[in-house]
């Protein structure tokens, strides 16, 4: 160090050098000591002490002195460098949009289009450490613990599956129905003609045939096949829907309307079946309802597919 007014590179942490400023001038230590405490050099104390004499700074430091007025403060501004050597900032705000809004793009594609109009830009994983850290700065999210056995979610993915009729070339759309276990995410989709009470009542009766036993709580979307009246406090079950609780010995409670957060981990599984399932299979010609099944478990060497049919088990299992 010359003159003490040098400080050696790299500099220290604002935390370690907050550490020196207390040791000193709350607990009166020397700077050896502090240099053994904070594993520096003595001369590197000597340094920091002389600069926080010549900003006037002791211990405690004043309450509206964060980090960065604490840097300003012992080595003035940080002088940009030259235009060339500057990395173009992400828009975080833009990403962030994007990512809320179209449900298919993904923080790998965003990165993709920065690198290219910025060559120089963050590499993919600085890119991502920066957005989660930008991310965690808009609100505070309650982490749900979910005991095994006790919710089961379920809800219709976005996307369809094309079936084509062989004798008239028709194509109708069939719907997809995703039902995912709270503890281990454990998942069950199945491809049924429409959305309406039969086949959403019949998609649940096939659910818990596939999982072995019922769940404790079942939790639906705001579907108008199971749900009359959506309400954050009492909603208003479908009579059908209810009786069919009441045989198997569950409890319903729909998500709250426009709480996706509610039902987050069925919103996963929907995001699986979409990209793993149908994105694989969007080259494969279907002529039944039942043949999406049979594809999907051909591939995974699982058995034959659940049966369309609706059977009703006399003494439903808890799940464990």
């Amino acid at each position: 160090m010359s003159g003490g007014n040098i400080v050696p590179q790299p500099r220290l942490s604002m935390r370690k050098i907050k550490e020196v400023l207390r040791l000193h001038y709350e607990l009166g230590l020397g700077q050896h000591q502090i240099a053994r405490c904070c594993s520096i050099s003595q001369s590197t104390v000597h340094g920091y002490l002389k600069r926080a004499e010549s900003a006037s700074l002791s211990w405690p430091l004043p309450p509206d002195c964060d980090e960065a007025q604490l840097e300003e403060r012992l080595f003035g501004r940080r002088m940009a460098g030259p235009p060339g050597q500057r990395r173009v900032e992400p828009d975080f705000a833009s990403i962030h949009e994007q990512l809320q809004t179209h449900k298919h793009v993904t923080l790998q594609l965003l990165w993709e289009e920065y690198i290219e109009a910025a060559p120089k830009g963050y590499r993919y994983s600085r890119f991502c450490e920066l957005y989660q850290r930008w991310r965690r700065k808009l609100d505070v999210v309650l982490r749900q613990q979910h005991r095994a056995g006790e919710k089961l979610f379920v809800d219709y993915a976005g996307a369809t599956v094309p079936v084509e009729n062989p004798q008239s070339g028709e194509v109708r759309q069939a719907q997809v129905f995703v039902a995912v276990l709270g503890a281990s995410s454990y998942t069950y989709a199945e491809a049924s003609w429409s959305q309406d009470l039969a086949n959403w009542t019949g998609s649940h009766v096939r659910a818990f045939e596939f999982f072995g036993g019922v769940p404790e709580i079942v939790v639906p979307d705001n579907l108008r096949s199971g749900v009359n009246r959506a309400c954050r406090y009492e909603p208003d079950l479908n009579r059908s829907y209810q009786e069919m609780a009441a045989h198997y010995g569950v409890a319903v409670v729909p998500a709250r309307p426009r709480k996706p957060r509610d039902k987050a981990k069925v919103e996963a599984g929907v995001q699986l079946v979409e990209r793993w399932i149908l994105a694989a299979l969007r080259h494969h010609r279907f002529t039944s309802l039942a043949e999406p099944s049979h594809r999907r478990t051909s591939r995974e060497s699982q058995p034959a597919p659940v049966p369309q049919a609706l059977r009703l088990t006399r003494q439903p299992v808890r799940i464990c």
